[in-house]
């Protein structure tokens, strides 16, 4: 089997501004290193507020409340020119406002490490009990809360760490271990805001294709973080964990760790699964990561801009077998980025697009959309960093210029062409092609394109350990009906002698 359906998507944002002043891992080394900084001040001074998060155009397109050509149009800065209304649900997901995301994370906690103040977890539970997602099972994991000087002592004697709400101690997320830092209150806050992340997509996930929990077989999960502890620091797993707080009792999993590429190869190992016959189904999945928030909020504070990295991104994606009905998953034309193919763009951009596609005898012509890196460019052009995903089509230009396909007048109307606007947090491993998935999926059903490709690249150096970059790339086309893919029946073949013998006769007789 060369194709495999991607049956369902969810996508969903969790505004969490202050999980973000206060442990993003550029405020955070801020504070430990210089104190209260006018950085500092000026951050906490400009903080979004949650209707202004949900009116703020890229957030919507994350999680399909509005389409990539209306953004593609839309007056900049994006930031100044908001929607008039910012619904909280989309066609993929929503987005949840902090109070309520730090009930989630207290409801997938199951070693009590999550203590929320009595006052707040009865306001959140009043919140969460109104979602239409959240069964009664999942709602009886929400404790009853702690009184604020059983947490104020957690934090000053035992540290935990605050968790804050409008600006008052909400909470607290406890250590795990007195020595062993991988068990750090730090280090479990961030991944119990990933597990939750997670687990709230695949609910949607399971809403929006019909299934049952009990119906998903496998999960891979493809955050940025590491679970563990001081013995095997990144054993995992977060994929049984998070199957377990949505109900998946038949399911099982593992995690793939690839930085930013590794949402792509998860894609692939779960196809690859699907297509051998190993697993009727597999769940792709990751949440945020909280050290990324408020990454270049540095740079918006200098150029007087509000500090637009305050949203935990997540995803899910269900595939299973090709029956005709929806977009597939190649798994015949994969993009990789082997060892020896070199680290400068062009030799990246030649493993990961030109090479999948000369496999199978396809050209740049072929494909309609091209999704990499899809940062949205408002966070990464005031820190330097420049419109990422315009620079990822223009190497694909170039190269396709190189190769005689494109001619060189033609390029800018190819990068308008076939790229899209980014849409995506500064999450690393959120924003490489897997966001674009989901409207990709819907314009191929509806006719508006026939074939797209999503590229992950990542940066494997950060680790230590190589010098080397990292990528994966695969194709998105639409299912064939089942005569188109050779599945031919006993009556199939009866008709087809049926005409050949009524075509001889019309022969003997005329």
């Amino acid at each position: 089997m060369a194709h495999v359906a991607i049956r369902g998507y969810s996508y969903c944002l969790n505004h969490t501004p202050e999980l973000g002043l206060h442990y993003g891992n550029t405020p955070y080394t801020e504070l430990t290193s210089h104190g209260e900084t006018e950085f500092l001040k000026g951050l906490a001074g400009n903080l979004q507020s949650y209707g202004e998060a949900c009116c703020y155009p890229p957030n919507q397109v994350f999680i399909g409340g509005m389409e990539l050509d209306d953004l593609a149009v839309h007056p900049s800065p994006m930031y100044r020119n908001r929607l008039k209304e910012g619904p909280r649900f989309g066609k993929f997901g929503e987005i949840m406002p902090e109070n309520e995301f730090l009930g989630l994370m207290d409801i997938c906690d199951v070693f009590d490490l999550i203590w929320l103040e009595e006052g707040f977890a009865s306001d959140v539970s009043a919140a969460l009990a109104k979602h239409h997602l959240f069964s009664d099972r999942i709602m009886a994991r929400l404790e009853k809360g702690h009184p604020l000087p059983e947490i104020d002592e957690e934090i000053s004697r035992h540290g935990a760490l605050p968790l804050y709400f409008h600006g008052k101690i909400a909470g607290c997320c406890r250590k795990g271990h007195d020595i062993d830092e991988s068990l750090s209150a730090h280090v479990l806050l961030e991944n119990l805001a990933s597990k939750a992340g997670s687990v709230l997509a695949l609910l949607h996930l399971l809403e929006s294709t019909g299934l049952s929990p009990s119906d998903i077989d496998y999960v891979i999960e493809c955050s940025e973080e590491a679970a563990g502890d001081m013995n095997q620091r990144g054993g995992g797993n977060f994929a049984k964990a998070i199957a377990e707080i949505a109900g998946c009792v038949n399911a099982s999993g593992f995690d793939v760790r690839s930085f930013c590429a590794g949402p792509v190869n998860a894609m692939i190992a779960g196809a690859t699964q699907v297509a051998s016959g190993a697993r009727p189904n597999v769940v792709v999945l990751a949440g945020g990561a909280v050290p990324k928030l408020f990454m270049n909020s540095r740079d918006h504070i200098k150029k007087e801009m509000p500090p637009l990295e305050d949203c935990l991104g997540n995803f899910a994606v269900l595939l299973d077998p090709d029956d005709g009905s929806c977009p597939v998953m190649r798994v015949d034309a994969l993009g990789k980025h082997s060892v020896g193919a070199g680290s400068s763009p062009q030799a990246i951009t030649s493993a990961l697009v030109l090479e999948p596609l000369q496999k199978i005898g396809l050209s740049f012509a072929d494909v309609d959309k091209f999704a990499a890196e899809l940062q949205i460019p408002e966070i990464t052009v005031p820190a330097g960093a420049g419109d990422v995903p315009t620079s990822n089509y223009k190497m694909i230009a170039a190269l396709a210029v190189m190769k005689g396909q494109l001619k060189k007048e033609e390029m800018p109307a190819f990068v308008e062409q076939k790229g899209i606007p980014g849409f995506a947090h500064t999450q690393g491993h959120i924003p490489s092609g897997v966001p674009f998935i989901g409207h990709a999926c819907e314009a191929i059903r509806e006719g508006r394109y026939g074939r797209v490709m999503i590229i992950g690249k990542g940066s494997l150096f950060l680790a230590r350990l190589t010098n080397l970059s990292d990528g994966a790339s695969f194709l998105i086309e639409p299912g064939a009906g089942p005569g188109l893919r050779g599945e031919i029946t006993k009556d199939d073949v009866r008709e087809a002698i049926l005409e050949v013998l009524m075509d001889l006769s019309k022969g003997l007789t005329g």
